[in-house]
């Protein structure tokens, strides 16, 4: 409850409160990028992990900890957001304008079991698939535009991509 009156508070001035969020993706043995979607736990619209900056803690690597907690997903984080998007958070009496900060996360395993699992359904999809699925259209929009660009395949080549010196981590087994 006092999150809840910290937030109304906040978002009193008119400014949006901030939550960080990891986007999980990986390679299918095609060399296809995929996506991880899953179910918000109340409304169970589809979602990406994300939640509240931890303390002490920088941004990406609060993302990181989400990830796990809520998909079970495991790997290497991006240090840099690959964007940002608003949208509204339903909260107990209110909504509040959130804006969310994206960072990348080169899936290596999956564990099989984590705090969130039986609260959430889960699909590893395309790109464009993902974009369709989440509410947000700025986020469906930040995702296409990280499946077109490079950085994904740097973080984590596929399987049949020469490495490089750039590129070290072995793909999804």
């Amino acid at each position: 409850m006092a999150k809840s009156k910290q937030i109304k508070r906040h978002t009193a001035t008119g400014r949006p409160v901030e939550q960080v969020a990891a986007l999980p993706f990986r390679f299918a043995e095609d060399g296809e990028l995929q996506i991880l979607i899953m179910t918000s736990r109340e409304t169970q619209r589809a979602v990406i992990p994300k939640g509240w900056p931890m303390k002490n803690r920088k941004d990406w690597k609060s993302a990181q900890i989400e990830a796990r907690q809520e998909a079970g997903v495991v790997g290497e984080i991006g240090r840099k957001r690959i964007g940002q998007y608003l949208y509204w958070k339903r909260m107990d009496t209110f909504f509040a304008l959130a804006k969310v900060s994206v960072y990348p996360l080169a899936v290596r395993r999956q564990l099989a079991d984590w705090p969130e699992r039986h609260e959430r359904a889960q699909l590893w999809v395309a790109p464009d698939e993902a974009a369709l699925l989440l509410d947000e259209p700025d986020l469906g929009a930040l995702i296409l535009e990280f499946a077109q660009s490079p950085a994904a395949r740097r973080m984590f080549p596929p399987r049949n991509a020469k490495p490089d010196r750039a590129t070290s981590l072995p793909p999804v087994g």
